[in-house]
C-alpha cells in the first residue's frame, strides 16, 4: 500500500477517515525524556528511535493509524528492520507522515505568566524542505491556561495570529496544518468555564483562519475536549463532558472543516476513549466533521510500561499499543464500549 493524495483537501480528509486518528509521536527529546525516566530507561537517540520503531512496526498499524506526527529527530530516522527513513516507511504504509514544527511555548512579555508559541523565522525554509522529504501535514500548538485572571485577550489573539501564520505557510508549501489551540486542563475551574473559554478561544482562531486566507477544507483541527480542571471539587462525567464539547464546537467549528482530531490532554487512557465515544455517539451520523483522536499519551502510555526499555518487550509493548489503537478506532465510529478494555 503507497499514499495517492493529490491534493490537500484528499490529506486532510485520509487523515480523519472513519474509524481511524492519528498518533502524535512528536515528544520533544525532553519530553520523551521525562517519559522514559518513568520505566527507568536511559533517554538516547538510540533507545527513542527503538521506542518510536516498536510503535510504528505493529502489525497492520493501519487498519487504526492514518497518520503520525513526527518529531525532527524521529523524522531522520530509519526503520530498524529495513533502514528507510521513517516518512517513507509510514507512507509504504498507507499512512500519513506529518512533522511537529512549533518550537515550544515561552513566556509572553506583559503578562502574569502567559505563554506564547515560538517558530515562526524560518518556518516557510523549513516547510519546503520537510515536503521535499515526505511530509504531508504539520502541527503548531498555542497554549492557553485559565486562572482567575487568565486568560487574556492578548494571550488569546497573540497565539491565534501565530496559529493561523503557520497555518498559511503550510498551505503555501502544499502542507495541511493541524491547528491545536490547547486550553490546558491544569486548575480548579469548573466546565463552564471551559466551555466559555474554548469557545472563545475557536472564534478567534478561526476569525483570523478567514482574515489571513487559510482553507478550512485544507486544515484539520486539533482542540482540547471541554472538561473541568483536574483540580476541580466536582469534576464533569462523560455525558456531561461530551455534550459541552459537542454543543462548544457545533457553535465555533465551520463545517467546511473535514475532521476534529482531539488531543487527550493528560486524560487517562479510558476517559479519553470514553469521551470521544460519546460524542460520536451524540451526533451519530449527522456529522459535520468527523471526530477523531491526535493522542500520545493515552495512546502509548500502556506499551510505554509494557515495554521498559527491552527487546524483550516489544510483541507485547506493540500489543498493548494496538489494542489501546483499535478501542479509539471504534470510539471514532460511537461504536465503543468500557466492557471492551
Amino acid at each position: 500500500m503507497t499514499l495517492n493524495l493529490s491534493n490537500m483537501n484528499e490529506v486532510a480528509e485520509a487523515m480523519v477517515a472513519p474509524g481511524k486518528g492519528i498518533l502524535a509521536a512528536d515528544e520533544s527529546t525532553g519530553t520523551i525524556g521525562k517519559r522514559f525516566d518513568q520505566i527507568n530507561t536511559e533517554s538516547t537517540e538510540q533507545k527513542r528511535n527503538a521506542y518510536r520503531d516498536l510503535l510504528f512496526s505493529s502489525e497492520n498499524i493501519q487498519e487504526y493509524i492514518s497518520g503520525v506526527i513526527l518529531y525532527d529527530e524521529t523524522f531522520h530516522q530509519s526503520s530498524l528492520k529495513d533502514g528507510v527513513l521513517y516518512p517513507e516507511y509510514l507512507a509504504s504504509l498507507g499512512i500519513i507522515p506529518g512533522i511537529k514544527v512549533d518550537a515550544g511555548a515561552h513566556n509572553l512579555a506583559g503578562t502574569d505568566g502567559e505563554k506564547v508559541t515560538s517558530g515562526l523565522d524560518g518556518l516557510d525554509e523549513r516547510l519546503a524542505e520537510y515536503r521535499k522529504l515526505g511530509a504531508r501535514f504539520a502541527k503548531w500548538r498555542g497554549v492557553i491556561n485559565i486562572t482567575e485572571l487568565n486568560p487574556s485577550d492578548y494571550c488569546i489573539n497573540t497565539n491565534a495570529h501565530a496559529l493561523v501564520r503557520y497555518a498559511a505557510l503550510c498551505q503555501s508549501n502544499d502542507i495541511v496544518p493541524i491547528v491545536e489551540p490547547e486550553i490546558l486542563m491544569d486548575g480548579t475551574h469548573d466546565i463552564e468555564d471551559s466551555f466559555v473559554v474554548t469557545e472563545e478561544v475557536l472564534h478567534t482562531v478561526f476569525s483570523e483562519l478567514y482574515k489571513q486566507g487559510v482553507q478550512f477544507e485544507e486544515m484539520i483541527l486539533k482542540p482540547n475536549m471541554v472538561l473541568s480542571g483536574y483540580e476541580a471539587d466536582n469534576r464533569a462525567g462523560v455525558d456531561e463532558v461530551a455534550s459541552a464539547t459537542v454543543q462548544c464546537f457545533l457553535r465555533s467549528v465551520p463545517a467546511a472543516v473535514p475532521g476534529i482530531a482531539f488531543l487527550s490532554g493528560g486524560q487517562s487512557d479510558e476517559d479519553a476513549t470514553a469521551h470521544l465515544n460519546a460524542m460520536n455517539q451524540i451526533l451519530g451520523d449527522n456529522k459535520p466533521w468527523n471526530l477523531s483522536f491526535s493522542y500520545g499519551r493515552a495512546l502509548q502510555q500502556p506499551a510505554l510500561k509494557a515495554w521498559q526499555g527491552k527487546d524483550e518487550n516489544i510483541p507485547m509493548a506493540q500489543e498493548a499499543f494496538l489494542k489501546r489503537a483499535k478501542l479509539n478506532s471504534l470510539a471514532s465510529l460511537g461504536k465503543y464500549s468500557t466492557d471492551q478494555e
